[in-house]
């Protein structure tokens, strides 16, 4: 099945936003894990929630881990 691509599309949830391509599959949203990253979004599954992660509340931030290796 052939399905149309467009981009790019800017996403935004309160303060944060990204830009994303998106398959387009029918009328309904589906938000990957990708841009909630890129947005620094965390569910909050008691409260049936997404919400911007508080210790970012303004700025996203990522993880960044360096591997090392030993040499012998």
């Amino acid at each position: 099945m052939n399905v149309p691509y467009v981009g790019p599309i800017r996403v935004s949830f309160g303060k944060m936003f990204c830009y994303v391509g998106t398959l387009v599959l029918g009328n309904e949203v589906l938000l990957g894990a990708v841009p909630m990253e890129d947005m620094d979004l965390i569910i909050s599954p008691s409260r049936r929630e997404v919400t911007v992660d508080p210790a970012s509340p303004n700025i996203p931030h990522a993880r960044v881990k360096s591997l090392t290796k030993e040499i012998a």
